[in-house]
């Protein structure tokens, strides 16, 4: 009933002319969207959450947190994979729900992607400038104080976080072929790496510190027990947030039908795989208590005695968490651009490189307000914010899927999720119980920022969208000539 209550929606045949224009680049292979969803996903969630998670809430059984994140994860993918199949548009799961409920959920939806994106890129960031510190201090460099971390972290203005934003926003604004081009060289060495770290680190693993798997709950829910799990699994989810990039960046793919599908899954296996993984050799190499630090996997490398290879781990975090940091950047501007391409923020944000063919006006402004994010917000709130943003994201998405077989029943789809409506729903449930998971607070940082959002659309979005002529009136104002603002 949601889409009834603006009364507009945006037609899937409006969405399907619009890919099939000219305005995007179409130069990405499933190749680049796999790397793409790798380079993305396997970043902070390995380098940095992982110690905070496994610290603080589920100990060694945080492999059993990325076996529940994966889980969600694989049932949403699913559902995504056939929405970006049907609807290969930039703007992801924005433009599945102005297709499905309508355009007031839409602007929910693609206000809390802008913080999901936003938000992802400030942490990934973060984390970075913490390995890129390690080595610094390695080498006899030290910043000052003030200089290095956020004002609740002991510091005044992350430098180094809020520089590398800024590095990655004007490669995004040249080419998108550029970027691809360079993400896929630095996926393949972060993967060598921690292959690297995966093999070297077995070898050392002591099973004595996986006893017990799930250690005890120490009274409040989500301090260990299998509370501690499923909180970890709610924190650590924001590792999975890379095929929503996938999906967003279906638009600018050669063959979007085929491509979409085989970048979501594809990517997700991959990530999946590595997650659980290093997880079980963190936690096998140094006591979880003893986790909670910016740098866990050199500090679980320097516990084999191999302190020369914890500089390749350090140099090879850097290299993760900068293709995590680029195609979470590059997903917002594809949002913005989508919003402002239906009119929902001002149509500067929809303008397109006549020789880049990005929209650069929308990221130049993102780098920098996310640069600024990144410099002043300690990293612990910018990851719950993200997990609780893509959870919420990823319901909506489940909820196209079993919307559109009804209100669409005709139209092809070149994927289909299979088991019927069962995948969907229990997609739905699994985030649902994720989200449950997160800090009250969480959840009210949250609330807050929808609440902006929604001031935002009451006082300008709105009109703009009901004035526009190329949408459909639903509901009661189908057929009547009225505007619903």
């Amino acid at each position: 009933m949601l889409r009834f209550a603006l009364g507009i929606r945006k037609p899937i045949a409006a969405l399907a002319t619009e890919a099939e224009g000219p305005a995007l680049a179409r130069n990405l292979s499933a190749f680049s969207l796999v790397c793409i969803g790798v380079g993305a996903t396997v970043g902070a969630g390995i380098f940095v959450l992982t110690g905070t998670a496994a610290a603080n809430f589920a100990g060694p059984g945080l492999m059993l947190s990325f076996v529940l994140g994966a889980v969600a994860s694989g049932l949403v993918a699913l559902c995504y994979a056939e929405l970006a199949a049907m609807i290969p548009v930039a703007g992801s799961t924005y433009s599945y729900t102005y297709a499905t409920l309508g355009a007031l959920p839409a602007w929910i939806i693609g206000w809390d992607l802008v913080l999901e994106f936003a938000f992802a890129a400030a942490t990934i960031a973060v984390g970075w400038a913490g390995y890129a510190q390690s080595l610094l201090a390695d080498a006899g460099v030290r910043l000052p104080a003030w200089l290095a971390a956020a004002p609740g972290e002991g510091g005044g203005f992350n430098l180094p976080a809020a520089l590398i934003v800024l590095v990655l926003t004007a490669l995004l604004m040249r080419d998108n072929r550029q970027a691809a081009g360079a993400n896929a060289v630095l996926v393949a060495l972060k993967v060598a790496i921690i292959l690297g770290f995966l093999g070297i680190g077995a070898a050392h693993v002591r099973p004595e510190l996986w006893q017990p798997l799930v250690p005890a709950n120490e009274g409040t829910f989500g301090a260990f027990g299998w509370s501690g799990v499923f909180r970890g699994a709610g924190v650590v989810f924001f590792a999975y947030v890379g095929f929503e990039t996938v999906s967003t960046a279906a638009g600018e793919t050669r063959d979007p039908q085929r491509d979409a599908p085989v970048g979501l899954i594809g990517s997700l296996v991959v990530t999946a795989v590595l997650y659980v993984a290093v997880a079980a050799v963190l936690t096998g190499l140094v006591p979880y208590r003893d986790l909670d630090v910016a740098d866990p996997i050199a500090r679980a490398m320097a516990a084999t005695g191999l302190t020369g290879f914890s500089v390749a781990i350090k140099l090879g975090a850097l290299i993760g968490l900068t293709t995590a940091a680029l195609t979470a950047l590059y997903g917002q501007a594809r949002i913005f651009y989508a919003m402002a391409r239906d009119r929902m923020l001002p149509d500067v944000f929809a303008r397109i490189g006549a020789t880049s063919r990005t929209p650069f006006v929308a990221q130049g402004l993102i780098g920098l307000v996310t640069a600024l994010v990144a410099a002043l917000v300690p990293i612990d709130v910018l990851g719950e914010l993200v997990s609780i943003g893509t959870l919420f994201a990823f319901i909506l998405v489940c909820a196209g899927v079993l919307i559109l077989r009804r209100t669409e029943p005709e139209r092809a789809r070149p994927f289909r999720v299979p088991g019927g409506a069962l995948v969907p729903v229990l997609g739905i449930l699994a985030c649902l119980a994720l989200m449950a998971s997160l800090p009250g607070d969480t959840w009210l940082r949250l609330l807050v920022w929808l609440a902006i959002g929604l001031a935002i659309w009451f006082g300008y979005g709105r009109r703009r969208v009901a004035a526009d002529p190329g949408f459909e009136r639903t509901g009661p104002f189908a057929g009547s000539g009225q505007s619903p603002g």
